[in-house]
């Protein structure tokens, strides 16, 4: 793969990743139906939960600058087989947050084509069980399909496309804050927590998905230019300026339109439609569907790097993790993933996705967080390029929060999570274990060479801004 991402593309790839359904879909189906306007109160909990992980991931990518991000790193700490129970983990979960922020932005679609007088039939309109007549979610299907063919353009083109389409995405989200407190109504506000707190801390579990972009993000590592600098640089103002974006529309969702009122599926520009602004409700739909579009093309990018890291090391066959000849992507995963996105987002109503995407991640957070307090304990001199703040208080904090959000979600998810690591462990017994002796022997990252890493890691072309 070829360096060409600088920290402007990186950061923009970040807040891609992390603004999207969360605001423009998920944050009306929580509020409405797990914690009312406490649903400001389900953001913050998870961004602190996902700060403390966010600062043990920045430690990682200014020191072990590999694709594969949350598998890379456990595997150089804590071994090949907590590696790969990581990244299989988040093999599925990627791939299922495309599902999920595809399906919302169906929602978005479905409401513009409606004002322009085009009704699709029923069977078309969502996942079998969340309407009359529905069969499948016709839209989110092409979605994925749609950024599966761009993300095959190649890393450059890809990366020029979401940068621009997150400038557009910002823009809609400050339209949204500005005009949206005109028309808040405090009387909208009150109860504040009409399911109780134990609501909102539910609902935290369910929007965690929404605040982790910068997981995806450190996938890019080895087409980053200066990876160790720029990376955890890129973390934190991606993080940062989405929980701002976060904290504010939630106030404005919940004081424009009364939570039991909002609309699950275009939350919004429904709200907006009920003040009498339908004109900006429209520009507001089309701004979810640009938004939602980079959401989808960072955790895929993330997914087909990801697996092309578990090829590389040998631990899934190299004929998934080819790098296209001209373009220098790994076009052959970044197509299955699509197919196997479109068919969970056309397939499955929108909670249940999120759900099985936050554990997997919650889990993936609680073992990055527990390697960055091993390893600086072990090797406290290696160079890293980023230092997590607050050891050892932050790592353990990283891992409470994430087992304690765990707690919240249903039993189903725990037995498909459950589910889906045995056939990983069955995979690795049978195809991995052996084939990853002769691949490389050594793993993908040998901690002792980190300090002889040079810091741009590789000859790369001139920075972009």
């Amino acid at each position: 793969m070829v360096r060409t991402l600088g920290l402007t593309q990186l950061t923009m790839i970040g807040i891609g990743a992390i603004i999207g359904a969360g605001i423009f879909s998920l944050a009306a189906a929580v509020a409405r139906d797990v914690a009312g306007p406490a649903v400001l109160l389900s953001f913050l909990v998870a961004g602190a939960a996902s700060l403390c992980a966010a600062f043990a991931y920045a430690e990682f990518a200014g020191m072990v600058p590999k694709a594969g991000s949350s598998y890379t790193y456990c595997a150089a700490v804590l071994g090949e087989i907590v590696g790969w129970i990581v990244g299989w983990d988040l093999l599925l979960e990627y791939t299922a947050i495309v599902a999920v922020v595809a399906i919302g932005m169906s929602g978005y679609l479905g409401f513009l084509l409606e004002a322009v007088g085009i009704h699709l039939p029923a069977w078309a309109l969502g996942a079998p069980g969340t309407g009359a007549g529905h069969r499948v979610d016709l839209l989110a299907v092409a979605i994925c399909l749609a950024v599966a063919w761009l993300l095959t353009r190649g890393t450059r083109t890809s990366a020029r496309v979401e940068t621009v389409l997150t400038v557009v995405k910002i823009a809609i989200v400050l339209l949204v804050i500005v005009v949206g407190f005109t028309k808040v109504r405090t009387g909208n506000l009150h109860p504040f927590a009409p399911f109780g707190f134990g609501g909102a801390f539910t609902g935290a579990a369910t929007v965690f998905f929404a605040v982790f972009g910068y997981d995806a993000l450190s996938t890019a590592a080895e087409e980053s230019v200066e990876a160790r600098r720029k990376l955890p640089k890129a973390m934190m103002l991606s993080l940062a300026v989405s929980m701002v974006l976060y904290v504010l529309v939630c106030v404005v969702l919940t004081g424009m339109q009364r939570y039991s009122e909002l609309n699950p599926n275009s939350g919004i520009s429904s709200a907006f439609r009920s003040v009498g602004l339908s004109g900006l409700a429209n520009v507001i739909a089309v701004g979810a569907v640009i938004g939602i579009v980079t959401v989808t093309f960072s955790f895929m990018m993330g997914a087909a790097r990801l697996w092309y890291a578990l090829s590389r090391d040998g631990l899934m066959p190299a004929w998934f993790g080819a790098i296209h000849p001209r373009r220098k992507v790994p076009h052959r995963a970044t197509w299955l993933i699509g197919i196997v996105s479109a068919v969970l987002a056309g397939l499955l109503p929108i909670n249940a996705v999120a759900e099985l995407t936050n554990i997997g991640v919650l889990l993936a957070f609680v073992v990055v967080s527990a390697s960055v307090l091993v390893l600086r304990y072990r090797k406290p001199h290696l160079q890293r390029g980023f230092r997590c703040p607050g050891m050892p208080v932050v790592p353990v904090l990283g891992m409470a929060f994430s087992v304690w959000l765990m707690s919240f979600l249903q039993w189903e998810t725990w037995v498909r999570l459950g589910g889906w690591l045995v056939v990983g462990l069955a995979l690795y017994a049978g195809y991995g274990y052996r084939r990853t002796r002769t691949v490389m022997p050594g793993g993908s990252v040998d901690l002792d060479d980190l300090d002889r890493m040079s810091e741009s890691d590789d000859p790369a072309p001139a920075p972009t801004p």
